[in-house]
């Protein structure tokens, strides 16, 4: 069975008690089915007692996992202790450590007979279990490097699927025949095409505070007309309100006053730039224009293309908010 030994067998090594319970496990679990198969059964089988059987694994499921399990161990400590720059890297060399002298086991002969071992749906629900805690364990080290949640969550459930998507090629091309680490690099490189995390700075995130009289006009304007869904809202004592609206990725422009002057002078008839202005990228400035003026906000300048390939254009949102709309219309 792919390696595992069993004692007093002619011309084969001696195994250790723990493999000859794995390799009991999963002959009874062929003969009979995994649910017909007591703990009993397989101590029986491997010729050792009950509380022995207890001293290796805490159950019939711990028998198929218990080599991974220790893998996911050793996976979240490195990770929660790694300081790395590079986040990304980190999760990737500690994936493909999972798979560094990995031979077929238990788990692997369990994937390619799950039918007839019974075995299906205990191994999905089981496999969950592992794709998540992988996930967290990945989500948790790209939150730490600066990915925002959304993310972080998102790229740790690929590297928890490519784990385990990695462990049931393996298995069927023939795990005794081939390593785990080709499997696993090819699922890693699906999963780091959604990890890259951009450097953290001291700043975790840009968010602009507004003091906004006429709160409910002002919540769904931007919620509802503008398109910023909200991801979070409170309230205190008082009547006290705050909603804080997602609106993408966050910079801080910084401009001299000879580039206001200018940036007025393309974007206005003689307007003028508040000291603070909004900017908002939109996929289309002129039906965006016209959403807004609909919703309620006042156009200071029409759209227009900027020198630097931008279609921009200015509105006065409620909370006297100056905005601007600008789609990016790439190179020529």
């Amino acid at each position: 069975m792919w390696g595992m030994s069993s004692t007093g067998r002619v011309g084969r090594p001696r195994a250790s008690s723990r493999e000859t319970l794995a390799e009991a496990a999963c002959e009874l679990f062929l003969e009979q089915g995994f649910e017909a198969t007591s703990i009993v059964d397989i101590a029986n089988r491997a010729g050792v007692s009950r509380s022995s059987f207890f001293n290796y694994f805490s159950s019939k499921s711990d028998i198929l996992w218990a080599v991974l399990d220790e893998r996911l161990a050793t996976l979240e400590r490195r990770y929660a202790e790694d300081e790395s720059p590079d986040a990304a890297a980190s999760v990737r060399a500690g994936v493909l450590a999972v798979a560094d002298g990995f031979a077929p086991d238990s788990l692997a002969l369990a994937m390619v007979n799950a039918t007839a071992m019974g075995l299906e749906p205990e191994l999905e629900r089981e496999a969950s279990f592992r794709r998540s805690r992988v996930a967290r364990a990945v989500a948790e080290r790209l939150t730490r490097a600066g990915a925002d949640r959304l993310h972080a969550e998102v790229a740790g459930a690929a590297w928890g699927g490519a784990v385990l998507a990695a462990l049931e090629a393996w298995a069927h091309d023939g795990a005794g025949v081939t390593s785990l680490g080709r499997f696993l690099t090819r699922a890693a490189d699906a999963a780091s095409a959604i990890t890259a995390v951009t450097p953290p700075g001291a700043v975790r995130q840009l968010r602009l505070v507004v003091h906004a009289p006429e709160f409910e006009e002002a919540l769904e304007f931007y919620r509802d007309v503008v398109g910023m869904p909200q991801a979070e809202a409170y309230e205190a004592e008082g009547g006290a309100r705050v909603a804080i609206l997602d609106a993408g990725r966050a910079t801080l422009e910084l401009s001299n006053p000879a580039q206001v002057r200018f940036i007025d002078r393309v974007e206005t008839d003689g307007g003028e730039s508040d000291r603070l202005r909004i900017a908002l990228e939109v996929a289309d400035t002129a039906s965006a224009v016209a959403r807004l003026e609909a919703g309620g906000a006042a156009v200071e300048a029409s759209a227009r293309e900027t020198p630097w390939r931008s279609l921009n254009a200015r509105l006065r949102g409620p909370a006297d908010l100056q905005l601007t709309l600008f789609q990016e219309l790439g190179p020529q």
